[in-house]
């Protein structure tokens, strides 16, 4: 909790009241929660972001997309559209949100996104377009209790677990901690390597005080992939860079950046920040300072096309955009056990 939050636990106090009479209704089935024509697998938090949802749902496509049909869907946050719309290769992040893109970009065709506010009218639109869906990965949907979801997974970040936070506006949680119990699966994401057993058992008890008895409980981590070019001519990645990133958390990627490359300048910007063209002209001045380092902008894949549509309108002049890729890790026999429950509960079930 901030220094200030013990001013702000009254508004905390009638958050939890709200959410707390809303779960009711929907557990005692006062309020209906509807079952999907699709198989449906959520993939959510307590907290407010930065828990690498999005890279948790790449995994999980990469990882079953040769065993069911899959397709995403999201919200699409940050969105200046609304409605049920499906990614194309023409979408950008305007029209259905940056981590959509992102996802659409990465599986292209093989794998269909898309986005709707209303995610169980948007379930239905998906089984009449699409008949060969067979399974659906929804990014952010845990508090979407409209939908009853076959199976669902929650994130919480080593460095900030929900089990330490406090509902909103005092901390960060949406709803209280025992929300954790309507979880199949927890995972402790962003793990420092490693993680000794005696760690990972002190976390696990500190969760079993709010989850489901029968919920299973995961450590991974995080790693990058090679920087690839998204903007400009370069051929080769230059390791002299300028770091820009749009996280609800970046200390993790901004740690990375600086053991792994000669980061001259970063520039830090909330989560989903849609860049201007002011933004633009800052970034243009710390490359020019550093000019004589030959020296490139480095980013996250969710932030890469919001520059690249600055550059497109020339803001950026010719400077390079790399991005660096964000991959999910897990020790070899954690991921064959989650897999192989994923595989009983939600593809075979």
């Amino acid at each position: 909790m901030p220094w200030y939050g013990f001013f702000l636990l009254p508004f905390a106090f009638i958050f939890r009241l709200i959410t707390e009479v809303r779960n009711f209704l929907y557990d005692h089935e006062l309020l209906k929660s509807h079952k999907s024509p699709i198989k449906t697998l959520v993939v959510g938090n307590l907290s407010v972001g930065g828990t690498g949802k999005t890279p948790m749902v790449e995994f999980l496509i990469h990882s079953l997309k040769g065993k069911i049909h899959l397709a995403s869907l999201s919200r699409g946050y940050g969105r200046k559209t609304q409605g049920f719309l499906m990614a194309n290769s023409n979408s950008s992040p305007k029209e259905i949100g940056d981590e959509p893109l992102q996802i659409f970009q990465k599986f292209k065709s093989n794998v269909p996104v898309f986005v709707g506010e209303d995610r169980v009218e948007a379930l239905k639109k998906m089984a009449k377009l699409n008949s060969t869906i067979q399974g659906v990965i929804l990014d952010d949907a845990f508090q979407h209790r409209k939908l009853k979801p076959d199976f669902s997974i929650i994130l919480t970040s080593f460095s900030k677990p929900f089990f330490r936070d406090f509902l909103l506006p005092a901390g960060r949680l949406r709803e209280s901690r025992k929300g954790a119990r309507r979880a199949h699966v927890i995972i402790v994401t962003k793990c420092p390597s490693g993680l000794s057993l005696k760690e990972k058992e002190r976390y696990g008890d500190q969760i079993r005080k709010y989850s489901s008895s029968s919920a299973e409980i995961f450590f991974s981590g995080i790693g990058y992939g090679a920087p690839y070019l998204v903007w400009g001519n370069k051929s080769e990645f230059i390791p002299k860079v300028v770091v820009v990133s749009g996280l609800a958390d970046d200390s993790l990627f901004l740690e990375f950046c600086k053991n792994t490359f000669e980061v001259v300048d970063s520039v830090s910007f909330p989560d989903h920040y849609e860049y201007r063209r002011e933004d633009a002209t800052t970034l243009v001045g710390l490359v020019k300072k550093h000019q004589d380092a030959k020296v490139v902008l480095l980013t996250t894949e969710k932030d890469a096309e919001k520059l690249k549509s600055l550059a497109k309108q020339g803001f950026l002049e010719e400077i390079p955009i790399f991005a660096l890729p964000i991959e999910v890790k897990f020790e070899p026999s954690e991921q064959e056990m989650l897999l192989s429950i994923i595989r009983e509960k939600f593809i075979e079930k």
